[in-house]
């Protein structure tokens, strides 16, 4: 039996659309399939025990393997190659698709295929209008300079507060150790202040001063929010799932978010999708450049270890069928674009009608790839969620900005140091 470990979806429609192309290839091959769903976090920690112990699954799919898990694995040859699935349709993809899976295998030394992809997504910001109003701001005013940006949600709060009205605070931003949604939003504040951690041949750049200056720049614009009382005092106990929470129950005015997750689950409300809700582009950055954002690409990996390997492929290669595909991107509600073009020229995605993904298609005009395609141990320092962990410190006054970024260069030159 080909047995498959996959995200539970978000939505109802999106499990129903990869089990019905299950279905469908199990059917047509008359192979057994097992698919089991998992949270995103429990897949990760079972998924890396079950190749401690030998008896991982055949595929595996997952929303933060690619950032976390895929490159190491990969490195450590415990991937299969699927290059024989890629090659018949990569004309089909994004450039930057095929790039992010075409991973270095240390005990080969060569590179190749190793994950099949299926998505890319990056980071939003999302309003409520109506509580702007309720706080007799428009967003007409709006600034896209980066201070007076992150300042207008501030006066929004405070003129709440007036109408004593202390119940909806102005930024959601994550601030715990255990939400990956707290390194995703961060990563783009490094962005901001023009971080560069790595060269081109992914060495550390932290002998550059400026790295150092521009870390504890970003570490202090992230923070001050909640230290000043406008991001929840829960924030630092979030896990993933809890900035959605909190902005969907009026929690917050704004929030960030690492897919269009949130305007996804409100596509049944239409006052809430097309009236109440608002997706925008992030603020220039503090030079007043425009912000460039970081993508990171959704992949189907195969395990070495498994005996199955051409059931396997031949899997993996219906399911990325356009037709099942764009099935899948849709269920999902959008919340993941497509690597593909001719699926994003489709009217689900281009019509110009949905205001939420238009705004997200426009992102993708000016990004970056994520640094673990420069160098995979980054992955590490993001599976152990380095920045996190120092944000978590600073916005319960533990550290200063100062220590954290010390603190954060230290481990993340520790786990360069010691990749193998």
């Amino acid at each position: 039996m080909l047995n498959i470990w996959w995200s539970e979806g978000y939505y109802p429609e999106e499990t129903e659309a990869i089990q019905s192309s299950i279905d469908a290839w199990q059917a047509e091959s008359q192979a057994n399939v097992q698919i089991i769903f998992f949270s995103e976090k429990d897949l990760v920690q079972q998924l890396e025990n079950a190749i401690k112990a030998g008896n991982p699954p055949d595929i595996i799919y997952s929303y933060n393997l690619d950032l976390v898990l895929l490159p190491r694995l990969a490195w450590e040859g415990k991937l299969a190659d699927v290059s024989s699935i890629i090659e018949p349709i990569k004309q089909f993809y994004d450039p930057e698709a095929l790039q992010s899976v075409n991973y270095f295998n240390n005990q080969t030394r060569q590179r190749s295929y190793c994950a099949v992809p299926i998505a890319q997504q990056t980071t939003y910001i999302h309003y409520w209008q109506d509580l702007l109003a309720q706080a007799e701001i428009s967003d007409a005013q709006l600034p896209t300079e980066w201070d007076s940006f992150w300042r207008f949600w501030e006066v929004a709060q405070t003129n709440l507060i007036k109408q004593n009205i202390d119940n909806i605070y102005a930024i959601g931003l994550p601030m715990s150790a255990i939400a990956t949604d707290t390194f995703i939003v961060f990563e783009q504040f490094l962005e901001a202040y023009n971080v560069q951690l790595l060269d081109d041949e992914g060495k550390l750049r932290f002998d550059n001063p400026q790295v150092r200056q521009g870390i504890i720049n970003a570490l202090e614009a992230y923070t001050n929010p909640y230290l000043e009382n406008f991001v929840p005092p829960n924030a630092i106990e979030w896990g993933d799932p809890d900035n959605n929470i909190n902005f969907l129950s009026n929690g917050t005015l704004m929030t960030a978010n690492g897919s269009l997750s949130i305007p996804g689950s409100q596509k049944g409300d239409e006052i809430n999708y097309f009236q109440r809700m608002r997706t925008i582009p992030w603020p220039n950055k503090p030079d007043n450049t425009p912000m460039r954002y970081i993508t990171s690409i959704k992949q189907i990996a195969i395990l070495a270890e498994t005996d199955r390997l051409e059931e396997a492929k031949n899997l993996v290669a219906f399911l990325v069928k356009t037709e099942n595909l764009e099935a899948y991107l849709e269920g999902a509600q959008g919340r993941f674009l497509p690597v593909m073009p001719a699926i994003a020229a489709n009217e689900f995605w281009s019509n110009g009608k949905d205001p939420h993904i238009a705004v997200a298609i426009t992102q993708f005009d000016n990004t970056r790839s994520s640094y673990v395609l420069l160098n995979p141990a980054y992955s590490e320092v993001l599976a152990q969620n380095v920045w996190g962990e120092v944000i978590h410190a600073i916005a319960t006054n533990q550290i200063t900005p100062e220590k954290g970024a010390d603190q954060a260069i230290k481990k993340i030159t520790d786990i360069f140091s010691q990749w193998k």
